[in-house]
């Protein structure tokens, strides 16, 4: 089995532009966008030679923002705290402030993009 369980992740997008632009102002990134085929997608930094996961804003028929179903934690990088005070400012909604999950596992949270995912944050501090 490889070293991670999820090697590919895509949030649906109803604005593909308000949804990009929403994820670079959180997680202050550069997102490189492509289209492929009948889809827009917009990636998330990555090296594709370090093994690990990484993944794209999707916007397309089949992809519908949902509050339902699978749950994806992003990477806020030391603190979670930075990265979830940007979520009202750039379009989005904090649904779970953070609260921690154990000493050892850090800490989460969660909100509701701009295009309505509720996405986690994850975080050690």
């Amino acid at each position: 089995m490889a070293s991670n369980v999820i090697n590919w992740f895509e949030i649906p997008a109803a604005d593909f532009q308000r949804a990009k632009k929403f994820y670079e102002s959180i997680l202050k990134i550069e997102m490189m966008e492509q289209p492929m085929g009948n889809f827009q997608m917009a990636f998330f930094p990555m090296d594709p030679n370090s093994g690990a996961v990484s993944g794209a804003i999707c916007s397309g028929e089949h992809y519908t923002p949902s509050t339902d179903g699978a749950k994806l934690y992003l990477n806020a990088g030391d603190d979670l705290s930075v990265v979830l005070e940007r979520v009202p400012a750039a379009g989005g909604q904090i649904t779970i402030p953070k609260t921690q999950i154990t000493p050892e596992y850090g800490y989460m949270a969660f909100f509701i993009d701009s295009e309505g995912n509720m996405v986690g944050l994850h975080s050690q501090n």
